[in-house]
């Protein structure tokens, strides 16, 4: 297991099996746990991201859209450069499986933080 970078994450976040699929494949992703609270910060992914929910129960939010509540069994697609952030819900931790294409060898542009009032708003 490795915690989830301060510059990328507010609060507590565990990412495991992370994987990298050999050139010249461009997939790669990981297992990621977010403890009640906690996120990513916002990004964008060059080539889109899914998300596959595991566990618990979690919320993903694209820029200027309501955020959605996200539960075990959902796959949630977000377009290519869209500027979005995903963790779990205040009182449930959550995981999901993280995958997303590299371009130019980057799968993933990091911003800057949720605020917490972007976090609370429904």
């Amino acid at each position: 297991s490795v915690v989830g970078a301060a510059e990328y994450f507010t609060g507590k976040v565990r990412i495991d099996a992370p994987f990298q699929a050999d050139a010249p494949a461009r997939v790669g992703g990981a297992t990621v746990t977010f403890e009640p609270g906690a996120r990513t910060a916002w990004h964008t992914h060059p080539l889109g991201q899914t998300l596959i929910v595991t566990a618990g129960a979690g919320r993903v939010q694209e820029w200027g859209k309501p955020a959605q509540q996200i539960r075990p069994g959902d796959i949630v697609w977000i377009p290519p450069g869209v500027k979005h952030w995903h963790g779990a819900n205040a009182n449930v931790a959550m995981t999901h499986i993280a995958i997303a294409e590299s371009q130019d060898g980057a799968p993933v542009t990091w911003l800057e933080q949720v605020s917490e009032a972007q976090y609370a708003a429904e």
